[in-house]
């Protein structure tokens, strides 16, 4: 607990903190899709719940699961080749949770009920990006020449709207956040564009993986590193990878206006 306190006031340079040994009770089959009922116990959704709480507050977004405050993360068929959390097929390009959200999470917890040894979660950390990128870069980056799309899961089949022009990085030192999503994510300008590759390269070069395991909890600072996943090949057969993956926020204040209880609502739609 003294870990996620220290982390919850500074993530420090990687960003990211893994705790093992999370106790997630008895872990039958995978089931054949996110929202499919289980047989299994609740214990790793309260320790997820616990562990949120002493970071912020755990919120759902209606759009994802429907709004469910622990979600089960599994591949699906009709996901596989998709830029989603339930594709397996393809590398899930790094990006920051819900980066395209005005009121996208702090904190993003997944906890590991069964893990499968190709399936590598990518992270890359803003400190150590910094590092690689010369000051020219950084300035455009820290500039609103950037728009980032909705994701298609928060859409419904409706056409993504332009998000606003803002900036992919914010602040500087240890204060430095970084707004990407690789897949979303495009510049304004050739300048922009530029910069976007520069960062793109940079994040190819010194991102790291780990392979997570049953009982493996990773808590990541949505604001000082972005994070993805390799690709892997599903079998169907209720052997399937298996986490489980929570939200949270520091302060639910700013969703009042599009929050019921604790689920986001946030509507998006073309201008």
């Amino acid at each position: 607990m003294r870990a996620l306190d220290q982390f919850r006031l500074d993530a420090g340079p990687p960003g990211a903190l893994l705790l093992r040994d999370v106790p997630t009770g008895a872990v039958p089959a995978t089931p054949p899709h996110p929202t499919a009922p289980t047989v299994k116990d609740r214990t790793s959704e309260l320790v997820m719940l616990t562990v949120a709480a002493l970071l912020g507050h755990a919120v759902g977004y209606r759009p994802e699961h429907g709004g469910e405050i622990v979600q089960n993360i599994v591949p699906t068929r009709q996901g596989a080749s998709a830029q989603i959390s339930t594709s397996s097929r393809v590398d899930l390009l790094l990006h920051t949770e819900t980066a395209f959200h005005p009121h996208r999470p702090r904190h993003l917890l997944l906890l590991c009920l069964r893990g499968d040894p190709a399936a590598g979660t990518t992270l890359a950390s803003v400190a150590a990006l910094l590092d690689h990128l010369d000051p020219e870069t950084i300035d455009i980056l820290s500039a609103p020449r950037f728009r980032t799309a909705v994701d298609a899961s928060f859409l419904a089949g409706r056409p993504s709207p332009i998000g606003p022009l803002l900036p992919v990085l914010r602040g500087r030192g240890d204060e430095a956040a970084l707004v990407y999503d690789a897949d979303l994510t495009t510049g304004e300008d050739a300048g922009a564009r530029r910069a976007l590759d520069a960062l793109a390269a940079v994040i190819e070069e010194h991102h790291r993986t780990v392979v997570l395991d049953t009982g493996d909890l990773l808590v990541i600072d949505n604001h000082r590193a972005v994070h993805g996943r390799s690709a892997f090949t599903p079998r169907f057969d209720g052997t399937d990878r298996w986490l489980q993956r929570s939200f949270v926020v520091d302060d639910l204040d700013p969703s009042t206006d599009d929050r019921d209880g604790l689920v986001i609502t946030t509507e998006f739609a073309l201008a």
